[in-house]
């Protein structure tokens, strides 16, 4: 960095500007930092959203009927927890009902004996009644007692007659009081019998609406157990169609995998005949065919973010390893498609696997006979035998053949064989 050059200023306020200058330039450095961290972020978050969204390795048959089976094997686990929680439930709620059936028994059972004693004390009562009834009559029948009794006393002799005549007037007075002692005591009896039975009705009605209002629950629990059971049963057969769905799926994949490998092999020879044939030129014209750096030599195809990177790897579906032999650009369909160098279409054709297919041969690049590939688009503007330039827009971006969303499947050919494309940008 140069020196600041020198002013009349004072040396405080040189300070004070350089320090100005140095916060002025940190500011500018941060914030191009934020901006370079916040397109980065953007780009990886476009990276994995599109790496979740394009899937070429599969039929969309295949990808849909295998989503159907894995969504039913996961619903059918949550549906046998729901099936067994409803189980639960429902023997817990039947040993309450025992429960409930037991008390509301043992509260009728009270019941019909409270009122068994009860119909017992009224009828005591009444025989109580009758009873003094009698002692009272029998008592009076001969005048009152009490003047007897105190006729009798005064007809005493003495002090030993007066007490014994005492004696008899107590014993006769005292046959009334009794009497009607014991009626009350039958009454006060009589009183607490039918406020047992009251209550034992009360506990009979309650255990009666309690155990209706069970009922009601056991019978939504039950309902609510055959729900699950039958969601379970649905989801068997569900499961059991969606295997057999990605079963057919997968052996139609088979066979259109096997159709595509002999379409490779033949556009593999195609395509190393040709970069032969533009090697031998190249040397027959005294130009060297020497191996050389590649990078910077191509275009990128589309205004993309790269979804899906050339390389070996498991197949999302099958599982077994195999190489995806391109890299995937996302961009959105109808993306214009370009020529990445200058070159001549040498195929165009329909595949079941890469759907539209168009490719290009560039000739010799760093000693190498080189075609490009493009994949999946919805159609293309040139044609067998066209020559194209850098930049020609050559088609645009589809979703055809194997594929779930619009994307670019790019393959760069090295003498028939594929190679990464990213070596070559």
């Amino acid at each position: 960095m140069r020196p600041f050059p020198r002013t009349s200023l004072p040396r405080a306020a040189q300070r004070r500007m350089a320090a100005a200058l140095v916060a002025v330039l940190a500011l500018t450095v941060t914030a191009a930092h934020a901006d370079d961290l916040k397109d980065k972020k953007d780009k990886v978050e476009q990276e994995l959203k599109g790496a979740h969204q394009d899937l070429d390795e599969s039929s969309s048959q295949l990808a849909t009927a295998t989503a159907r089976l894995d969504a039913a094997k996961s619903q059918l686990v949550t549906a046998q927890a729901d099936l067994a929680t409803a189980r639960g439930k429902v023997e817990v709620a039947q040993e309450r009902d025992a429960e409930m059936q037991a008390e509301l028994a043992t509260a009728e059972q009270d019941l019909v004996d409270a009122e068994a004693a009860l119909t017992q004390g009224t009828a005591d009562r009444e025989a109580q009644r009758q009873k003094v009834a009698n002692t009272v009559a029998d008592m009076y029948s001969e005048g009152d007692p009490e003047l007897i009794a105190f006729s009798s006393l005064l007809e005493a002799d003495s002090t030993e007659e007066l007490t014994r005549r005492n004696g008899v007037r107590d014993v006769i007075v005292g046959q009334e009081a009794r009497a009607y002692d014991e009626l009350k005591a039958a009454e006060v009896l009589l009183e607490v019998t039918e406020q047992q039975v009251s209550d034992a009705r009360d506990d009979v009605a309650a255990k009666r609406e309690a155990a209706a209002e069970h009922l009601t629950l056991m019978q939504q629990l039950e309902t609510e157990q055959q729900a699950a059971k039958d969601a379970v049963v649905a989801l068997v057969v569900e499961r059991r169609d969606a295997r057999v769905d990605a079963r057919k799926a997968r052996a139609s994949d088979v066979a259109k995998i096997k159709k595509l490998e002999q379409e490779q092999k033949a556009l593999q020879e195609k395509l190393r005949q040709r970069a032969l044939a533009a090697l031998r030129r190249e040397r027959a014209a005294g130009r060297s065919t020497a191996t050389g750096p590649t990078a910077g030599t191509l275009l990128h195809p589309v205004d993309g973010y790269v979804t899906s990177p050339f390389g070996y790897r498991e197949h999302p579906i099958y599982h077994y390893w195999g190489l995806h032999d391109g890299v995937d650009f996302g961009g959105g369909c109808g993306t214009p498609e370009r020529a990445s160098a200058p070159g001549k279409v040498v195929a165009s054709y329909w595949s079941d696997v890469y759907g539209n297919r168009l490719v290009i041969d560039l000739g010799v690049i760093a000693g190498r006979g080189v075609s490009i590939i493009y994949n999946h688009a919805e159609r293309y503007t040139v044609g067998v035998g066209d020559v194209v330039q850098e930049g020609q827009v050559v088609g645009y971006e589809g979703s055809t053949g194997w594929s779930t969303g619009c994307h670019l499947h790019f393959t760069v050919m090295e003498n028939g064989t594929a190679v990464d494309p990213m070596a070559y940008f």
